[in-house]
């Protein structure tokens, strides 16, 4: 068989099936574990922080690791001023996530560490930035100085609200966090792992992975099922609004997955928290709509939500603005997209893919003033 043939026959449109490198950071066969461990079990008992140093370091902390760990992320979630300087010159209603690509790149200028070092400075700072620039750009106020004693979760609330919502609350977002936090070779992912593996920087490569999660067929259904659910407005409304969209060939954001065909477990999760988040906060209408919705989905087209349909509602009745829907999942996600930036540095091996060419065949160059 020729080397032609070979190729074109591994040939897969997005690499769809392609096994593209080896991680041991998380797996999505069978069920998702990070490091091993199932991620219903970290997400019932674990914390952010605990989650962002399994996937950094391999292995879940002890109690004075985590403690030196929280000590030291707090110690780094300020931000040089310039910052809110190149902040102030972008326009108001900037897109977010041009905001947070624009915002990495720039403090990578400021970073002198190698990739671990640089990781804990991403994770630590996106909340900052998230929540100062969402202040700025809104003109709701100026950025709150981070907090040097409140766990991540609650200081983000405090950055962006100047107070902390009650610890059932910050539980539910904390969780969210955790859900969202890796997810093995995303496109996102691999973005990342294919910068740095010219050798250059985790800045780099996070940059890569905010420009990549930017575009609406990996990142925004969180924000675009809100919107959906805001749309519909009634339980009443739901099943027909939902047929109207299907006979007209809408996508309905928040439902398959590349992965998972049979459901997403931490749409379940995250739908069990949203559940209880509206039964404490007596707006429940939110799961129901949504709950008819998954209904219709699952009977007209056999699909099932991915964890960005439940994030929606949660989101909202956390009281957090939809635009920020699709950073926080920067933020959270910035632990995995690390995981996977060190990982690839220390078993570096730059990626170069063949292409399968459709142009024209050999031709021979013609002169311009003989072209007719």
């Amino acid at each position: 068989m020729s080397a032609t043939t070979s190729e074109e026959q591994s040939f897969s449109p997005g690499l769809a099936g392609i096994t593209a490198g080896e991680t041991a950071i998380a797996t999505t066969h069978d069920e998702l574990r990070y490091r091993g461990y199932p991620i219903e079990q970290l997400a019932e008992q674990s914390t952010y922080e605990e989650v962002v140093y399994l996937l950094l370091e391999g292995e879940l902390p002890t109690s004075e690791q985590l403690a030196a760990f929280k000590t030291d992320l707090i110690a780094r979630r300020v931000v040089p001023e310039q910052l809110w300087a190149l902040i102030h010159l972008l326009p108001s209603g900037s897109n977010m996530m041009d905001v947070l690509r624009t915002s990495v790149s720039f403090l990578g200028s400021f970073s002198h560490g190698g990739p671990k070092e640089a990781a804990r400075d991403v994770v630590a700072k996106l909340p900052t930035i998230v929540a100062g620039a969402w202040r700025v750009l809104s003109r709701s106020g100026d950025p709150v100085v981070p907090s040097h004693d409140l766990p991540h979760a609650a200081n983000f609330f405090y950055m962006l609200r100047g107070k902390v919502p009650p610890k059932e609350d910050l539980r539910v977002f904390d969780t969210s966090l955790i859900l969202y936090a890796e997810h093995e070779f995303n496109a996102s992912a691999f973005a990342a792992r294919v910068t740095v593996s010219t050798l250059s920087d985790l800045w780099s490569g996070i940059t890569s992975a905010i420009g990549t999660l930017k575009g609406p067929l990996h990142g925004g259904a969180n924000e675009e099922s809100m919107r959906m659910l805001q749309a519909i407005g009634t339980p009443d409304k739901a099943e027909s609004y939902i047929m109207g969209e299907l006979q007209a060939k809408h996508l309905i954001m928040g439902f398959g997955h590349r992965v998972y065909k049979n459901g997403d477990q931490r749409a379940r999760i995250l739908k069990e928290c949203m559940t209880e988040l509206g039964v404490r906060w007596h707006e429940t209408k939110w799961a129901e709509i949504s709950q008819i919705v998954e209904d219709v989905m699952a009977r007209e087209k056999h699909l099932y939500p991915n964890v960005d349909f439940p994030c929606g509602p949660t989101y909202y009745l956390l009281g957090l603005p939809i635009e920020l829907y699709t950073p926080i999942f920067v933020m959270a996600r910035s632990a995995g997209w690390s995981a996977h930036i060190i990982e690839q540095l220390e078993h570096n091996r730059i990626f170069r893919p063949n292409s399968q060419y459709t142009g024209v065949e050999r031709r021979e160059y013609v002169p311009i003033d003989k072209r007719s």
